[in-house]
């Protein structure tokens, strides 16, 4: 059985000519899917029970369900969901005064086994499908809009996963999320971060993409880079430059940097000043220094205060705009590089 949410506007119609309903039939169904956030058949409730169970025979409707939610002292939501064939995935609600943030994932675990982050050392069981894609976005405004009466603001898709390397979902995930009978927010309310796959980064370019883009660089040479994330070797830096040189002469989106310091790694002068050198090749917007939130298998510890701040300084007395981006949801487990479905009895 086909999966409903996978019909375009036009077989949909075409499935409702074919048993004899009329066309608003197809209008209804269509409302319920991607602007009414029905979660299965039985929430359609403006269709008779005979319709709803002649969809039910027809087609799948697999949906995410909250599998269990931890709320942190900062106020930050972390949302544990289980997909239709009983996988986890984790996303997250971070709330500031100005905004509310949907952070989401693309896949279940990741391949690229990044050093510092949790989920690399789950392996990656599949990628996510565009609609449950949508359906992390979805339960997560619905959070946001329960706690603070409010929608969410941004998306970004910083969760389990590389983006990139689930690129046909995650495209139609914000085709679904952007268009005006889906969600209807706006392209620019949305980063796509990438631990760095430069062809994948040129087709955004090619694909004339709305979205910002955020590197995850970590290290600014690639002996280093090399040895906390393995994907530069195939990746390097100089192909990076290039690759995102070339997204920002095809869309003119705004890029930032995401760069972790590591105590005695990557948190010297000589680091602050390779990172500048790159920052100065590409047409950055924004450098984020994140702080390092530590894992059970990860030997790394993040600097103290005055390290982290000297690193700032260095940056900033070379016109840097770089910003020091606090952890949230670090009791929880929720925070960058944190996520790896752990149970918390």
């Amino acid at each position: 059985m086909q999966n409903i949410r996978h019909l375009s506007k036009e077989q949909v119609e075409e499935y409702f000519l074919s048993i004899n309903e009329k066309k608003f039939r197809s209008q209804q169904v269509w409302e319920w899917l991607w602007q009414k956030h029905a979660m299965s058949f039985d929430d359609m409730s403006n269709l008779s029970k005979e319709l709803r169970n002649k969809l039910s025979a027809e087609f799948t409707f697999p949906s995410l369900k909250v599998d269990e939610t931890q709320t942190s002292t900062d106020g930050t939501v972390k949302s544990r969901f289980k997909t239709f064939d009983g996988h986890s995935i984790e996303g997250v609600l971070i709330p500031t005064e100005e905004r509310k943030t949907a952070c989401v994932s693309s896949q279940i675990g990741c391949s690229l086994s990044c050093k510092f982050c949790a989920t690399g050392y789950m392996g990656r069981k599949r990628n996510l499908n565009f609609d449950e894609i949508y359906d992390e976005v979805v339960l997560i405004n619905q959070q946001s809009e329960k706690i603070h009466e409010k929608k969410i603001s941004n998306i970004v898709f910083m969760g389990m996963g590389e983006p990139l390397l689930n690129y046909n979902n995650v495209m139609k995930a914000i085709e679904k999320i952007t268009a005006e009978d889906g969600l209807f927010m706006s392209a620019r309310r949305i980063t796509v971060s990438t631990a760095g796959v430069a062809k994948q980064i040129k087709k955004l370019g090619d694909d004339k993409v709305r979205f910002k883009l955020a590197l995850s660089l970590h290290a600014a040479n690639d002996q280093k880079r090399n040895e906390i994330m393995p994907i530069n070797e195939t990746n390097n830096i100089k192909e990076l430059i290039e690759a995102l040189n070339y997204f920002y002469k095809q869309t003119n989106n705004e890029i930032t940097f995401e760069y972790i310091l590591l105590k005695n790694f990557n948190d010297s002068q000589k680091d602050a000043e390779e990172l500048i050198k790159i920052y100065r090749q590409v047409p950055a917007d924004l450098v984020n220094i994140i702080e390092y939130n530590p894992i059970d298998a990860f030997r790394f510890n993040k600097p103290d205060e005055e390290g982290t701040q000297h690193f700032m300084d260095i940056l900033e007395r070379n016109r840097v705009n770089a910003r020091l981006r606090r952890s949230r949801g670090k009791d929880i487990d929720a925070a960058c590089g944190q996520l790896a479905n752990k149970r918390h009895e």
